[in-house]
């Protein structure tokens, strides 16, 4: 064979080979590489949407964080409030109570010294009656007895 014969079957065949490849096998890989490019860029664009979605729910997130805490904080203070005015009128209640409490010791107190005025003056009507009889040495009857006793209290 002569070499000159087999350079040109082999460029032939290259050729032709060359040209199987660019008619059948490049148009797929073509499409292939770009649909693959397609995908990565879209799966880039949703990872930078993704991002930007997470920093707005951040933002979200942080601004629901911040009502929540003054919300809050305005039911505490109106804990506070309440409790302070829950403490006030118990303490007016109180207040009220220990007046009228006093007043009816006051009242009791009163009632029980008159009782015992009126005891003592009883004693001491029978005491100047008993004193009276020893030293006349005489029986005083029961109606002037009870008439001098009840002038006696009278006068006390």
């Amino acid at each position: 064979m002569n070499i000159t014969l087999t350079l040109l079957w082999q460029t032939v065949a290259f050729f032709l080979f060359a040209f199987t490849c660019w008619k059948f096998i490049w148009p797929f890989l073509i499409r292939a590489m770009r649909e693959r490019q397609e995908t990565i860029a879209q799966g880039l664009e949703n990872a930078a949407k993704a991002e930007q979605d997470l920093h707005q729910a951040q933002g979200r997130a942080e601004q629901m964080l911040t009502d929540a805490r003054a919300e809050a904080r305005g039911i505490v203070d109106a804990a506070r409030g309440q409790a302070a005015q829950m403490i006030e009128t118990a303490k007016a209640d109180a207040e009220t109570e220990r007046a009228r409490i006093l007043a009816a010791a006051q009242a009791d107190a009163a009632q029980e010294m008159n009782r015992a005025k009126e005891a003592l003056r009883a004693e001491v009507a029978e005491l100047a009656v008993a004193g009276a009889e020893k030293i006349l040495e005489g029986s005083i009857d029961r109606n002037r007895h009870d008439a001098l006793l009840s002038r006696l209290a009278a006068e006390l």
